[in-house]
């Protein structure tokens, strides 16, 4: 052989020896990139509660608590093996009590109760997730009293104190210029208490009227022979203010993220099926508030307390800032400073996912 074939052969075997050197140094860089002791998960491990508390109210105002539990929303997106313990309360304070005992985890409230969990915790008990409802309460008084100057006087009943219908009561009348204190004095005389005692109060001839949330408006004109003086639709621009809130505790929020999102995306479900199927979400939310308080709302009104309601997921947080403020006039809340209130990632990551606007918030 030729020195001139002996070189050329030469460096044939280290081409060879180069090519298989990189395509096995190749084959150990991917085999150790595709190893899943050293491969980034692409998904995170979900982390859920053994069991959710949900508080809620047996009121139309939260209907979508109410379907995301009956619709089993809750269960389907919480997974079989968390269990779900509904929490029923009366109204927003008896709901930031649990809270701050620990009762429940999360639950619907209304945003005046929000307001004062948050203040008096210096912002770190709870965080408001979603909305809930817009709408849905008034003034209504007996028959013979045909003008707000004819309340002063008066026995009006609100839900109880502090919560979102009492301080709507209290700042309607300090614009129309009549007074009222926490003890039941000044020119109206306001009562707090459950809603089916007003109710048979009202009934009984005890009470002047009562500023209470649906259904209870319709229950105290149908069965009461009331008339609603004032629709709180019309105090507040376009007709919108936040009349029930989803919030969570904060040590289940940031301990448990996944549920909060769960949650969040039960009750996108529900306010869907509401939407799409009143009549059904109607007779469902009917038949679980009979189940709790033993008695259903008549058809004849049943669609008058329906209709006042609007169920949506938007928290409407300038209404909140509101209702903030008018809380501090009538002397039931000494700050307004809100900053941290809400924590909306959940809710907006899921509005996304279904091609919805983003919610921005404070």
């Amino acid at each position: 052989m030729s020195p001139k074939t002996k070189l050329n052969g030469c460096r044939s075997v280290v081409r060879r020896i180069a090519i298989t050197t990189i395509a096995a140094t190749i084959a150990v860089v991917l085999g150790a990139c595709s190893s899943p002791a050293t491969a980034t998960p692409t998904t995170a491990s979900v982390v859920m509660p053994s069991e959710l508390r949900f508080g809620y109210f047996p009121n139309f105002t939260h209907a979508v608590g109410i379907v995301a539990l009956e619709k089993g929303y809750l269960a389907q997106r919480l997974g079989k093996n968390v269990k779900i313990t509904p929490v029923i309360f009366n109204a927003g304070p008896a709901a930031i009590e649990g809270l701050f005992g620990n009762a429940v985890d999360v639950t619907l409230i209304g945003p005046n109760p929000t307001i004062t969990g948050f203040t008096k915790s210096a912002g770190a008990a709870l965080k408001v997730i979603a909305g809930g409802a817009s709408g849905g309460a008034g003034l209504v008084v007996r028959a013979g009293i045909t003008s707000v100057k004819d309340l002063k006087g008066k026995t009006i009943a609100s839900p109880q104190l502090g919560n979102t219908q009492d301080v709507a009561l209290r700042y309607f009348l300090k614009t129309q210029g009549l007074s009222t204190t926490t003890e039941g004095g000044g020119d109206v005389h306001i009562t707090p208490q459950d809603n089916a005692v007003a109710l048979a109060g009202f009934i009984a001839g005890k009470l002047d009227g009562a500023w209470v949330p649906e259904p209870w408006v319709s229950r105290m004109v149908a069965e009461g022979g009331g008339k609603e003086l004032v629709n709180e639709k019309s105090l507040w621009k376009s007709g919108k203010f936040i009349v029930t809130n989803t919030v969570a505790s904060t040590t289940f929020l940031q301990k448990y993220p996944d549920a909060i999102s769960a949650i969040v995306n039960a009750e996108l479900d529900a306010t869907a099926f509401i939407t799409a199927h009143p009549a059904e979400a109607k007779a469902l939310v009917n038949a679980h508030i009979k189940s709790i308080a033993g008695k259903s709302l008549d058809p004849k009104y049943l669609d008058s307390a329906w209709g006042q309601v609007d169920f949506t997921i938007d928290p409407l947080p300038s209404t909140l800032l509101k209702s903030a403020a008018h809380a501090h006039s009538v002397g039931l809340l000494d700050s307004v400073k809100l900053k941290g209130l809400y924590d909306l990632k959940a809710l907006n990551a899921a509005l996304v996912s279904r091609g919805k606007a983003m919610i921005t918030a404070p």
